[in-house]
């Protein structure tokens, strides 16, 4: 973009058309994950608060650009997508509890498959609007889903198929907005609702065929907890323990109270993946419905500028945004909370990670520019 033009665009946005609403929910999130983190593991604090100043830096810039523009390079995107993915599979990599999910570039550590969620949106954002008259038909939906397999086969392949689940319900929710036929979506959900209970089944027996053995433990330990009480469903227990520990407000910020779960030492990956936890004993059922609602109301938000946008791109990428952040902090709390089966997935703007945060920073930017570009709010 030149920089006659970029200033032109500045000139044209309007104070009162940014939405500093979004802005002050996803910074209030942020905060609860600070303090949290900071209880959590103190010494993942520092970092985290980089990711956050290096994550509002990138949100504001990217939310002033066109994503018109941006949105052009789709292709570049994809690619760039495929090849941060591959290094995976290459010496730079770095494993972790038995899973490879990220590289190392310059002393600095990245975690690819979180960046696949903000470029894979930007991708299919652009390519279904530059082919809009035929998402309808059905060899357009099998494209699209012919060029997300790459991705998901490389990420389910490190192992995370948490991220490959998100992923793929994100693109759903895109070709649902987009509008592909209503035949596709009634045969696709009597497919997926008897494959998810032949699933279920699969694991209960004692010859499973579909999963792998950590994959059918996980199921059965959320089925049957009190079978598994001292392995995989040791931390889902303790989380729940925690969780109702706190009551309604809570032990308070970074308590050293003796009957601490989380200072006991019970709760593994506290900074992580179970974030919430920390949430739910030191901030109580107060904490943990500001958390939700949080994540809700930045969810809804961004279908509201979805439905606002000038163009379908606009309109894609902050759907997907919202998928992305409402689906995914749903899912991490469930599995806290033992509403869901185990799996290894951050909470949006909580959970301890740089990759994560910048994405999600870099996400909303979109989102903001998308509204800023939109149809007028009244």
């Amino acid at each position: 973009m030149r920089t006659e033009s970029f200033i032109e665009k500045l000139k044209s946005y309007k104070i009162w058309d940014y939405d500093f609403k979004l802005i002050v929910m996803v910074l209030a999130l942020s905060s609860v994950g600070l303090m949290a983190i900071g209880s959590s593991d103190p010494s993942s604090r520092d970092k985290q608060v980089l990711g956050l100043v290096l994550g509002v830096m990138i949100m504001v810039f990217v939310s002033l650009l066109d994503y018109m523009v941006l949105c052009k390079f789709y292709i570049v995107y994809y690619i760039l997508n495929l090849v941060l993915l591959a290094l995976i599979f290459t010496p730079l990599s770095k494993g972790v509890n038995g899973a490879t999910r990220w590289i190392i570039i310059a002393g600095v550590q990245f975690q690819p498959s979180e960046a696949s969620k903000i470029l894979l949106i930007l991708f299919f954002a652009q390519f279904i609007m530059k082919h809009k008259d035929k998402i309808k038909r059905l060899y357009f939906v099998l494209l699209c889903l012919g060029l997300m397999a790459p991705p998901l086969i490389m990420i389910v392949s490190q192992p995370d198929l948490s991220t490959t689940i998100m992923l793929t319900v994100i693109l759903s929710i895109i070709l649902f907005v987009a509008g592909i036929d209503w035949r596709l979506v009634a045969t696709v959900l009597v497919v997926t609702v008897p494959t998810s209970l032949l699933v279920i089944f699969d694991a209960l027996s004692d010859n499973c065929l579909i999963l792998k053995d950590y994959q059918q433990r996980r199921i059965l330990a959320w089925l049957h907890p009190e079978d598994y009480a001292n392995s995989d469903a040791f931390q889902t227990l303790n989380s729940i323990m925690a969780i109702g520990s706190g009551q309604l407000l809570g032990k308070g910020y970074n308590t050293n109270e003796i009957g601490s779960v989380l200072n006991a030492g019970f709760i593994s990956e506290s900074q992580t993946d179970f974030i919430f936890t920390v949430v739910g004993e030191e901030f109580g059922f107060i904490g943990s419905c500001i958390v939700l609602v949080l994540i809700l109301l930045i969810a809804i938000e961004c279908f509201v500028v979805g439905g606002r946008a000038k163009d379908m791109s606009g309109m894609l990428i902050a759907t997907g945004m919202g998928a992305w952040i409402g689906f995914q902090g749903f899912l991490n709390i469930g599995v806290a909370t033992g509403a869901l089966p185990n799996t290894g997935i951050p909470l949006p703007f909580v959970s301890s990670g740089l990759t994560s945060l910048v994405s999600c920073f870099a996400g909303i930017g979109f989102v903001l520019n998308v509204r800023l570009q939109g149809k007028k709010f009244y």
